[in-house]
């Protein structure tokens, strides 16, 4: 199934508006989160077709709320790529454990998340 609607999780708001930006103006359907555990509450209650999901935010960081994403019933089936500016191999390894599909550093290459994003499943 195509991604058409894709929830980015950032508590900067000007990665977020970047983000929304980019890939409204190649057709996707965006909403946003704050924060991990509003990430979790719209994963749930948006249903989007792809999670991108920052790590360092306060409360739940993008780890906990890909695990928790990662774990549940409802939103186990939703990908989830950790975008952020965390650099080591650990970080990447750790992230990927937590049940994410895919891993990009920032600052994020737009074409080669477009790229990531179109070979979905």
């Amino acid at each position: 199934m195509p991604v058409k609607k894709i929830l980015i999780v950032d508590d900067s708001p000007t990665d977020r508006q970047v983000l929304l930006e980019k890939l409204s103006k190649h057709g996707y359907q965006c909403v946003t989160a704050a924060s991990g555990d509003e990430a979790i509450a719209k994963s749930k209650s948006e249903l989007p077709d792809l999670i991108l999901m920052d790590v360092v935010m306060p409360g739940t960081n993008g780890y906990e709320a890909t695990r928790a994403i990662a774990r549940d019933d409802a939103t186990r089936h939703i990908p989830v790529i950790i975008c952020t500016g965390r650099k080591q191999q650990s970080d990447r390894l750790w992230g990927l454990r937590q049940g994410a599909v895919d891993y990009l550093m920032k600052p994020i290459d737009y074409s080669v998340l477009l790229e990531k994003i179109a070979a979905l499943p």
